[in-house]
């Protein structure tokens, strides 16, 4: 297998480490941007916020095979409680950071003989949920952002978005911290439980292989079946 370059934004925990572990095993070289440092040998970490641009770009290898962005939110409330502050720090880490990490790589994607970019969204963009809607909208732009990009760096560059339902991951740890939330969140999905950020690593590695190179600028839901059957 050839070795090469990946950079995973967020890759200090749930997917984002999940997906650097597939990568670290395949024997790639994998950096991970992230405030904390990630739990993984044979990495290397970059310190910063992509929101901010608070990183050293410098350290990113010249040549990027590939990124994934996968800093998100889970902000829940009633519309009537939602305050626009709300609404633009859902924009500003879904949508912002994915923008200024984007640009930023983008000489190294290019110089990459063929790349791939993962971005994720959630199903409540496809399935309307009620009490989703500032991160519904951040996500629905991220989606739009995706599309947009697929068709102006097509065909060096591939774009596609995950847009899982519910996951075990920290960010989740709230919505399933307990037995019977657990339970009940399981039963909303077809296939009866929650997702596994093991599950969608292997997907978001795929999506990074040369397996995929005729997939572009696709939203692939891995969500259980919930947005798609009852």
């Amino acid at each position: 297998m050839v070795r090469k370059n990946y950079l995973i934004v967020g890759g200090s925990s749930g997917i984002g480490l999940a997906t650097a572990r597939v990568l670290v095993a395949q024997g790639h070289g994998v950096h991970v941007l992230s405030r904390s440092v990630p739990a993984l040998d044979n990495i290397t970490h970059l310190p910063g916020d992509a929101l901010v641009g608070d990183f050293n770009a410098a350290a990113m290898p010249d040549t990027l095979h590939g990124l994934v962005y996968c800093p998100g939110s889970i902000n829940l409330k009633p519309f009537h409680r939602l305050t626009v502050q709300d609404f633009t720090a859902d924009f500003a880490i879904n949508v912002l950071g994915a923008v200024n990490i984007l640009q930023r790589a983008l000489p190294a994607l290019k110089a990459a003989p063929q790349s791939s970019v993962v971005l994720y969204s959630t199903v409540a963009v496809q399935q309307g949920m009620g009490f989703h809607a500032s991160v519904a909208a951040a996500k629905g732009a991220l989606e739009g952002l995706g599309r947009s990009l697929a068709a102006e760096w097509a065909p060096k560059i591939r774009v596609n978005v995950v847009a899982p339902s519910l996951t075990r991951t920290p960010l989740a740890a709230k919505l399933l911290s307990s037995e019977d939330k657990e339970k009940a969140a399981a039963e909303r999905h077809p296939l009866k439980r929650i997702g596994e950020a093991d599950e969608l690593a292997q997907l978001t590695c795929f999506l990074l292989s040369d397996h995929a190179g005729w997939i572009t600028g696709q939203v692939l839901h891995a969500d259980g079946g919930l947005s798609a059957i009852r």
